[in-house]
């Protein structure tokens, strides 16, 4: 497999974190927050593909070795399947927590937020 999209997936991590760092806007935090937590799903799944790799049943006849040799990690991808689930109620947490910083101080800006403590 090209490095191409080990690049990508690396460059939407980097914009992840250039947006929670960088950025002002909680809504904008959140979504970096997002970005890299899709990079980081993105990158596990990659470490447990193989380019002409078989699905990870044994048929019949087939010795474990045989298999191991040619069939794709499925590790990966069930700690993939976790992580989304973990994201979701993550992304939940941050939206109720954002609307609720918008319903008290009226601006999702955190300098103003810090500056109107009370």
């Amino acid at each position: 497999m090209s490095t191409g999209i080990y690049i990508l997936a690396f460059a939407v991590l980097l914009a992840g974190f250039y947006a929670m760092v960088a950025k002002k806007n909680i809504v904008k935090i959140i979504v970096g927050l997002l970005a890299i937590d899709y990079a980081l799903n993105l990158m596990l799944v990659l470490v447990g593909y193989r380019t002409g790799g078989t699905p990870p049943i044994l048929a019949e006849g087939q010795t474990p070795a045989q298999l191991a040799a040619t069939a794709v990690d499925p590790l990966p991808q069930a700690m993939v399947l976790t992580s989304i689930v973990i994201g979701l109620g993550m992304t939940a947490l941050m939206v109720a927590m954002g609307i609720r910083l918008y319903e008290r101080y009226g601006t999702f800006d955190t300098n103003r937020i810090r500056r109107l403590r009370g």
